[in-house]
């Protein structure tokens, strides 16, 4: 597999975990019930937004790859 290739599913999977932390981030506050449960979510959805964050900020100053 090719670094370009390589690059684009790391980035296609961050911005995954940006979509899973939004839907978690909308339950935790929304739909769930004042509880553990609600902040175990909570804290599942900022770390997926951390992470997912330093990825796509990774992915963009590394530059261009080579063909």
């Amino acid at each position: 597999m090719s670094p370009a290739l390589m690059k684009m599913w790391i980035s296609l999977a961050s911005m995954g975990f940006m979509f899973l932390s939004i839907i978690l981030i909308y339950l935790s506050r929304y739909k769930l019930k004042a509880g553990v449960f609600k902040i175990i979510t909570a804290i599942v959805a900022y770390f997926l937004m951390i992470i997912s964050g330093i990825i796509i900020v990774i992915v963009v100053f590394s530059g261009p790859t080579s063909s």
